[in-house]
């Protein structure tokens, strides 16, 4: 039997500013291509379908789209919600749609009814858990010792009474120990949210959403599936893709990736300002169009850098710098005997601490005229 496992599609997201819904439907509409042609029998959402618990109008109209057009190829469609996700927004219909082919997690209540599926080898269970906390399972299980994540993943697989004769598939939300995070992911104090992948022993295969970068975790049986696109500049080194699962007989299970290829991909670049606006080094690529980091290593700041790189680069996200004056992280404290030293000698150690270099003749001069100026000036 095969899925195509996707996760943390965050729709309505903004990057530095920059809405990326244009980005998002060309991937959905990508995705939809690859789903036609691999004729699967499940597709399964794992969590983050929203950027926001309360979506923007025109993301709730994309999604809605694109579970029309899943509906339409004949699969079988697996959601649940993440931790960006209003779980109650996100089951809204969900009864309704099951009889579409569309099935939606509810909110959590202490039980999960497994959908099945059958092919020749017999049937498959697939599990829906969406994001939860130990304060949620421990409501409906007060008795069972729920202190940690961990626990809280235990316990509610453990009600779900898994049947081990049958092959069975859970898609869930959670952060799984030894997971790579990048910055574009929530963050929990301490790792608190950390899960033991030991406790998804009773399942074939886990999908799990979270996590923005494709990984298994420990074997192929507990994979994340990654994003569909980049959303941090932390992941400009990831390569997107699909998750393809082939479940046969017994234990046996087949793991591959479909490359997901954006309308505009999101880079770092670095050099000087000559450098970056020479032509032969931007024409020809795909740069001028994709979103854009840019970390100048000239020495002197250029003027209005950012509007003359984004007349070439359109898509320019961030810029920063990298120099000798930024490397050197410097902690100005109090002066010492100020009293004994005249405003030059205090402006030139400041300067000197702030840039990690001398003023020059030139600007010396200046700032001197500007130091008279100033205190003949006062009454």
């Amino acid at each position: 039997m095969k899925f195509i496992h996707l996760s943390d599609l965050h729709l309505g997201k903004r990057v530095n500013g920059f809405s990326m819904l244009e980005d998002q439907e060309y991937i959905l509409n990508q995705i939809l291509s690859a789903i036609r042609q691999e004729q699967p029998d499940g597709v399964l959402l794992a969590g983050d379908i929203h950027d926001k618990s309360v979506p923007p109008a025109e993301a709730v109209e994309l999604f809605d789209q694109f579970l029309v057009r899943l509906a339409g190829l004949g699969t079988q469609v697996f959601v649940i919600s993440g931790n960006h996700d209003s779980p109650e927004r996100l089951a809204f219909g969900g009864r309704l749609m099951n009889g579409s082919g569309v099935h939606l997690s509810p909110v959590y209540s202490g039980e999960v009814v497994p959908f099945t599926l059958e092919d020749g080898h017999g049937p498959v269970d697939v599990y829906l858990l969406p994001f939860v906390k130990p304060a949620q399972v421990r409501r409906y299980f007060p008795d069972d010792g729920i202190e940690s994540y961990t626990d809280a993943l235990r316990v509610a697989i453990v009600h779900m009474r898994v049947d081990p004769t049958r092959r069975n598939i859970l898609v869930a939300h959670q952060f799984v120990t030894g997971a790579q995070r990048c910055e574009s992911e929530e963050l929990s104090v301490g790792g608190l949210d950390n899960v033991d992948a030991s406790v998804f022993a009773p399942f074939d295969y886990v999908a799990l959403g979270h996590i923005h970068g494709p990984q298994n975790i420990g074997s192929p049986r507990v994979r994340y599936s990654g994003t569909p696109l980049k959303y941090s500049f932390s992941e400009s080194a990831h390569h997107k893709s699909m998750t393809v699962v082939e479940l046969g007989a017994n234990d046996d299970l087949a793991i591959r990736t479909i490359p997901l290829h954006p309308l505009r991909d999101l880079v770092e670049l670095k050099g000087s300002y000559e450098q970056l606006t020479f032509r032969g080094f931007y024409q020809n690529t795909a740069y001028q169009e994709a979103y854009v980091h840019i970390t100048l290593t000239d020495e002197e700041d250029i003027p209005d850098a950012i509007g003359r790189l984004r007349a070439i680069y359109h898509n320019l996200m961030k810029l920063d710098y990298d120099n000798t004056r930024t490397r050197r992280a410097v902690e100005i404290s109090g002066a010492q005997g100020v009293e004994k030293k005249s405003p030059l000698e205090l402006f030139s150690e400041l300067y000197q601490l702030q840039n990690n270099a001398p003023m020059s003749p030139e600007q010396t001069a200046f700032v001197q005229d500007l130091i008279q100026t100033v205190w003949e000036g006062e009454p």
